[in-house]
């Protein structure tokens, strides 16, 4: 292998600044930015992270509740984890506080107003044009996503004003056809190559 010259010889570091170089501890936000450390930042700051859009689905007191979510993760293969993150104040929050069992849709790009309506705060989610049936568990699944997942609840870990779900994959289907949906600069966005 070949260095070029550039990289043979590596820039010294100043062990402390010179009275010429300023080093801010905290930087002044320009005027209009978000505050260092606030909400704002870390929602400007993952306005820029795009990520695929699920929808979380479970039943309970006698009803189906779902939202739309972006925070879906998969945690580990063995045994078989994912967690997603849910707000205390949700509608859906009382159903998933103690359901046993959850669903996890994976949503294609043809299904913008399906996670729209599970976004909507107040909105019918679950009437017509949603289309969705009891699957294992009774957990609701979704008609016509890319993939879903019934999960067995093994976690609620407190996060601030949420909570983070964990839960065990133990039914679910890999092979729905399309490509998937994704959330980018607060809208929902088709995949490009």
């Amino acid at each position: 292998m070949t260095v070029s010259p550039e990289l043979r010889t590596l820039p010294t570091i100043p062990s402390a600044p010179s009275p010429r170089t300023s080093f801010a501890a905290d930087p002044v936000p320009a005027v209009g930015a978000p505050r260092p450390g606030s909400p704002e930042l870390l929602r400007s700051v993952f306005r820029q992270h795009a990520a695929g859009v699920a929808v979380i689905t479970a039943y309970g007191e006698g009803r189906p509740v779902g939202f739309t979510a972006t925070s879906l993760n998969s945690v580990a293969a063995e045994p078989p984890l994912i967690s997603f993150g849910v707000g205390t104040g949700s509608s859906s929050w009382p159903v998933l506080a103690g359901a046993e069992h959850v669903g996890v849709h994976i949503l294609g790009e043809h299904q913008a107003d399906l996670a729209a309506t599970f976004a909507r705060s107040g909105a019918d989610r679950f009437g017509a044009p949603t289309r969705w049936s009891h699957g294992p568990e009774g957990v609701p699944v979704l008609d016509g996503v890319l993939a879903w997942l019934v999960c067995r609840v093994v976690a609620r870990v407190p996060a601030g004003d949420h909570r983070i779900v964990i839960a065990e994959a133990v039914a679910g289907d890999p092979d729905g056809a399309g490509r998937p949906l994704l959330y980018h600069q607060g809208r929902f966005n088709a995949l490009r190559d």
